[in-house]
């Protein structure tokens, strides 16, 4: 084991200094580098704000078994230990397994025996995902109206979906990764349709390493956090692959990241080979250069700020899920509703797909997806590279909920239902100038750009607008209003 630790820092001894010589001559000037100080002074790329919805991806050896139950979601559980016994996340089929009288076990073990180790799932995957087509799930993704991804490269259950060149000191004789390299096919199959392409990786949870399974949220799952050098050391070497392979436009990471790694290096190397991406805030530490929060199952209650982005399934799991239905997952109703909220508030909606074991993506997901593509094709001038107004949201007089967002000489009013009638007030504390009260424009986006009757009242400090009588049905409405 002594031998295995001294190759791994000599292993990434070796891949920085190589990466700063051929960065130093790329970028002259321009590079970043491993200090808190040259890394403070990047700025967030635009681009992430504009981008408002990203997909994420939980695809692996879970989606093989594709069972949890979905008694409890995230949203609601108060009883952490309950929640983990009865975990609904499916992509935590390991952990769930390893809990006594689980209802997880018990499936297990009549589905597939006692002796039915959750790594003899790779064959059964491996030939499984012989029939995925990455150009579908892309061609899927932009129908959605996505900007970006989000894949899985490697979850808690340590099994990878790329080639990597760095063994797992724990299971030497078993290769733990795809025997297709999911992750180089999808990258090139997303980057020629322009879709912008980011890796997550679990770099604080990794069952290889600490195998006592998961049974409360305090102090388990951070007590179960692999803390060795030797870990410390793969993870890292990990990312350096990932970065210098596919140059991630998003680099998500999840539970934290182990003390003994050098953070800075991971982050400077990643900017240095693309200027243009963003990190995610679960790192642990270094929180100030990280470009992004991500709460998760949750959307802020007011404009935070601070530019975030939510994650979360279509139902209660990530990974896909055999036992979800409809019920368990949200309508195309609810999940414009939510976006149009997340947005007016800064946010970015990170909405997750669990695709099936062969790499089909569920009707009932796809659906979801198709929906919300449909509303943006017609009201995605108004979420695309806005920001947000000075209120989030408010209720006309008949109770309808709307929501604001904003570009230059542009308000947009989003209505989450439709009115009960056709004539509503929309607050303005902005006074216009003569020549912008003028020149103002009020239309409803998808009714062939029709302009509005309105009556502007500078000293109510409002608008008050006339909605044709008959409204072409939609999951919600969107007002521009234009000065």
């Amino acid at each position: 084991m002594k031998i295995k630790i001294v190759c791994y820092f000599l292993c990434s001894i070796c891949l920085f200094f190589k990466a700063q010589h051929t960065l130093a001559q790329q970028f002259a000037d321009t590079v970043y580098l491993p200090t808190t100080e040259s890394l403070s002074k990047r700025k967030t790329p635009s681009w992430f704000n504009e981008a408002k919805l990203g997909i994420f991806i939980h695809w692996g050896l879970y989606a093989v078994p594709a069972w949890a139950e979905t008694k409890v979601s995230v949203e609601t559980a108060k009883d952490w230990k309950y929640f983990y016994k009865h975990n609904p996340y499916a992509e935590w089929y390991m952990n769930t397994l390893k809990i006594k009288d689980s209802p997880t076990s018990h499936y297990h073990k009549q589905k597939y025996g006692q002796q039915f180790d959750y790594y003899d799932f790779i064959p059964i995957f491996n030939q499984e995902n012989k029939q995925w087509k990455p150009d579908e799930w892309v061609n899927l993704f932009l129908e959605a109206g996505a900007k970006y991804i989000v894949l899985t490269s490697k979850h808690h259950d340590g099994f990878r979906l790329w080639h990597s060149n760095i063994p797992n000191p724990m299971y030497a004789q078993q290769p733990l990764n795809a025997e297709r390299n999911i992750v180089a096919e999808l990258e090139k199959a997303a980057r020629s349709k322009g879709l912008k392409f980011g890796l997550y990786y679990s770099g604080g949870l990794d069952w290889t390493f600490y195998r006592t399974p998961i049974t409360n949220l305090y102090p388990d799952l951070f007590q179960s956090k692999p803390t060795s050098i030797a870990y410390a050391s793969y993870a890292e070497n990990h990312l350096y692959e990932l970065i210098y392979q596919f140059r991630p436009d998003v680099l998500w990471n999840d539970i934290s990241f182990p003390d003994l790694s050098n953070q800075l290096s991971i982050f400077s190397e990643l900017v240095n080979h693309n200027p243009l991406a963003v990190i995610n805030d679960r790192w642990g530490k270094h929180s100030e250069l990280t470009d992004f929060i991500t709460p998760e199952y949750k959307v802020m209650d007011t404009i935070c700020h601070q530019k975030w982005e939510t994650c979360r399934g279509i139902g209660y799991s990530f990974g896909y899920n055999q036992n979800e239905t409809a019920q368990e997952m949200l309508s195309p109703d609810a999940l414009i509703d939510m976006f149009i909220d997340i947005v007016s508030k800064n946010g970015n909606l990170l909405l997750n797909v669990g695709p099936k074991a062969d790499g089909s993506i569920p009707a009932s997901q796809a659906l979801r997806l198709t929906e919300l593509g449909k509303w943006l094709k017609i009201n995605g001038e108004a979420i695309y590279a806005s920001y947000p107004y000075h209120t989030a949201g408010d209720k006309i007089e008949d109770g309808t909920r709307i929501r604001f967002t904003q570009k230059p000489n542009q308000l947009f009013v989003f209505l989450l239902e439709k009115p009960n009638q056709n004539k509503f007030i929309i607050p303005f504390p902005q006074n216009l100038t003569l020549a912008q009260q003028k020149n103002m424009k009020i239309t409803l986006l998808g009714e062939k750009t029709q302009s509005l009757s309105f009556h502007y009242s500078p000293e109510k400090q409002h608008i008050e607008v006339l909605l044709p009588k008959i409204l072409v049905q939609s999951h919600a409405y969107t007002i521009k209003v234009a000065f």
